[in-house]
């Protein structure tokens, strides 16, 4: 991942070069090739509880009442929809509003090719797009309607509430899938799901952005949108019509009843849209460059509607398979795969045939994924590249937030440092504690906290945005990283900083992380010695911090005991620029 150049021989100005050495023959050289039994430290499966939504403030239920529930108000309606039908007024009603849909003069019949094409793609995308999210969801399985992720604030949730327990990380908080429904299904391997999640919803828009055109170009898009208010009367009476089981004759071939007109239309106009937009709440790059997104989709909003339009579409896909199946099956499958308004069985065996190809592609993705996390690393990283690298080099600017919006709950995260030399330090107050930085530097230093608290004071209020999905807003003090590059000058060949950890990884060996140089003059990229106020506190990354915020929180290194400047990270620790992208699969861009 990194570039393949060599970096000049270590000289008695480096850093100096005894530490460099030492620090680096720390780091876990493993890059991993295969998700094991060893993977991820070990980490152990565990499972969540049945998803819960917040009644009120302190009250819970549990959807999978919602089973037995939706079954007896489907009993219910059916009956009510039979006895309401033969009164004079409702038959009045539906004799005004018999269901048809308006169509614009000159709207075509029938489906040209393209449209079984396009559905085949869409279904097929779909199905890693969900899978992969809710493996996502599932690294943090809770949902909030605030910009803050703070424990008993939620309103849905997969997992038992947050324990009282003080240190207690959000990696504690993940939970398992089973291999078959998420994608892929152990703990934490949100790495890799987001591989899937973000490269194939690049493809998913391409397919959708061909949709469109094909649909403008062809006229197709006259069957799909409403054109006058009576489709909502219409579709009452439709609605009358499915539950009393006296259902409307399907005419899809000619127009789209009004109940199915605005199905249509919700999920090809609308939820797509929104499923754009919540996407890019959620990332730290388009939310600090466009930051209208960012005031309306705030992360845990955006992550809360994201996960709403995913309901959407599998409540669309599982009523509109019945209906397939239920309303005439070889004629509705003939219609979407042959083109043909016939009762043939040539739309069914292509439709089979296109099963065939996604249940093979359902069952081979995980255990794909398991043997070739780099081939989906690589692969994902070439689908989404190119989109990041169009956002990775904006400076994020101050004053979006002020002290109102800090965060009354702010996770902590990440393996803690237990090392003698990090204890010791800890139990003097940090009086002993020396910076190290060096590397490719005109003047190497080794800064105290005392000499970073006398370096230009620098504080901004920012919000924190997790690759598992939590964020939360703080006030941050310290030192810029600009006052530190006007200190140590860095040579021209310096491209890349690289911030080792008091702190081992999962599988041991220091944590590090490498940062591109050009962010470091950002206005809010800084070290933090201070956290809303108050100095660092131990699980927040004592005694010193990064922030960068156009970055994902993983790259953030906390407890930092030396910043090193280099040309390039490929022989530092695994080679991929950071000790989860050696060891879980994460990209040492991950501004999206």
């Amino acid at each position: 991942m990194g570039e393949s150049l060599n970096e000049p021989p270590p000289t008695d100005s480096d850093f100096g070069a005894g530490a460099r050495m030492s620090l680096r023959s720390e780091l876990d050289a493993t890059q991993h090739s295969a998700v094991d039994e060893h993977w991820a430290g070990g980490v152990q499966p565990q499972y969540g509880v049945a998803p819960r939504i917040r009644i009120g403030q302190n009250k819970w239920f549990n959807l999978l009442w919602l089973i037995p529930i939706g079954l007896l108000l489907l009993i219910v309606g059916v009956a009510v929809a039979q006895g309401i039908r033969e009164l004079p007024t409702v038959q009045a009603f539906m004799q005004r509003y018999p269901g048809e849909s308006q169509l614009l003069p000159g709207a075509p019949v029938g489906f040209p090719a393209w449209v079984g094409w396009q559905h085949f793609l869409n279904m097929f995308f779909m199905i890693f797009i969900i899978r992969s999210g809710i493996t996502i969801l599932a690294d943090h399985p809770r949902l909030y309607w605030t910009r803050h992720a703070t424990p008993g604030k939620d309103w849905l949730r997969v997992q038992k509430p947050v324990p009282a327990t003080p240190l207690y990380t959000a990696k504690q908080d993940s939970i398992t899938l089973p291999d078959g429904v998420g994608l892929p299904g152990r703990r934490h391997s949100i790495g890799l799901a987001r591989w899937w999640h973000l490269g194939i919803d690049t493809l998913w828009l391409a397919n959708g952005l061909v949709f469109y055109v094909l649909l403008f170009t062809t006229g197709q898009w006259m069957r799909l949108v409403p054109l006058r208010w009576d489709i909502f009367p219409n579709a009452v009476s439709v609605a009358i019509q499915y539950l009393s089981l006296q259902w409307p004759t399907e005419s899809g071939w000619n127009n789209y009843n009004s109940l199915q007109l605005l199905a249509y239309f919700i999920t090809v106009f609308i939820a797509p849209p929104v499923a754009l937009l919540t996407g890019m709440g959620m990332s730290p790059a388009l939310s600090t460059r466009f930051r209208w997104v960012n005031r309306f989709f705030s992360i845990q909003v955006a992550r809360s509607l994201h996960f709403l339009v995913l309901c959407w579409f599998l409540l669309f896909i599982v009523i509109h398979v019945t209906l397939v199946v239920t309303t005439g099956a070889l004629r509705n499958l003939n219609h979407m795969y042959a083109s043909q308004n016939t009762s043939s069985w040539t739309g069914f065996w292509i439709f089979a045939a296109s099963m065939v190809v996604i249940i093979l592609g359902w069952v081979a993705a995980t255990p794909f994924t398991y043997r070739h996390p780099r081939a989906v690393q690589r692969v994902g990283f070439a689908l989404v590249g190119p989109a990041q690298r169009l956002l990775e080099h904006v400076d994020s600017k101050p004053g979006e937030y002020t002290e109102k919006d800090i965060s009354p709950y702010f996770w902590h995260n990440g393996n803690y440092p237990d090392s003698a030399n990090y204890k010791q330090l800890q139990a003097n107050g940090f009086v002993d504690y020396k910076l190290a930085v060096g590397g490719l530097v005109e003047n190497p230093v080794e800064l105290s906290l005392d000499k970073l608290r006398a370096l230009p004071y620098h504080e901004q209020i920012t919000q924190h945005f997790c690759i598992q999905g939590w964020s939360g807003v703080a006030k941050w003090g310290g030192v810029s990283m600009q006052t530190i590059l006007d200190i140590v000058r860095p040579k021209p060949e310096a491209k890349w900083v690289v911030f080792y950890s008091f702190a081992n990884g999962p599988e041991g060996g220091l944590y590090y992380d490498a940062h591109a140089i050009g962010q470091m003059s950002y206005h809010l990229t800084m070290l933090a010695y201070d956290m809303n106020g108050a100095p660092l506190s131990f699980g927040h990354g004592a005694p010193l911090r990064l922030r960068n915020e156009v970055e994902l929180g993983f790259k953030m290194v906390k407890w930092i005991q030396a910043i090193e400047f280099v040309e390039s990270f490929a022989g530092i620790g695994g080679g991929l620029g950071g000790y989860n992208n050696d060891h879980e699969f994460f990209g040492y861009r991950q501004s999206i």
